[in-house]
């Protein structure tokens, strides 16, 4: 007899005060974040989570479907981890910006559940613990690099991507006021 197995579920808990590359996906890949307004609203959140000390950002990238983060968790933000908030919050203003501009692009992240209506954020996010140097700038390298994947074509060098970290670390070109030096952690 030949059973189905479950998928395997991603690694997507964190430890506080530990630095994680970590990755949030669209529901089922949608590009939502392929418009500057919804890529505003990620990067708010970050600056929020950052002022209020309950993360320290190392690095990230908003892809049109995904995020990638180095970040470390500081603290609680009340009950939730720092990145549950994040998902959360960003999830309550993609429905309210949607809502209020376009609802029919609220369609494809309709979902048929009992506590909610929508879905914004893929399940299981990734988290990958950054234990040392050299994986610590692989991540970065990878994260810094993605918008110039073949598929993506977002811009021809990374300093050049708005939505990211690269200029930060290659230019000390400091646009976001919630970062931090990945290079003095290890």
């Amino acid at each position: 007899m030949n059973k189905i197995l479950p998928s395997p579920r991603r690694n997507s808990y964190m430890e506080m005060e530990e630095i994680y590359f970590w990755t949030a996906t669209i529901h089922q890949w949608n590009k939502l974040l392929l418009d500057d307004t919804y890529k505003k609203i990620v990067i708010n959140s970050l600056c929020y989570l950052s002022e209020k000390n309950l993360v320290d950002i190392f690095a990230f990238v908003v892809m049109p479907n995904h995020v990638h983060f180095i970040w470390r968790l500081n603290k609680m933000n009340g009950k939730q981890r720092p990145h549950h908030s994040f998902l959360k919050h960003t999830a309550q203003e993609f429905k309210h910006k949607l809502t209020c501009e376009n609802p029919a692009r609220l369609l494809p992240f309709m979902v048929n559940t009992a506590n909610k209506k929508y879905q914004f954020w893929k399940r299981d996010s990734l988290a990958i613990q950054l234990y040392n140097r050299q994986i610590a700038y692989q991540k970065l390298d990878y994260l810094h690099n993605n918008p110039l994947a073949g598929r993506w074509q977002l811009a021809a060098d990374p300093c050049s991507y708005k939505y990211s970290s690269a200029s930060f670390y290659e230019h000390n070109k400091k646009q976001f006021s919630f970062l931090k030096d990945l290079r003095g952690e290890f």
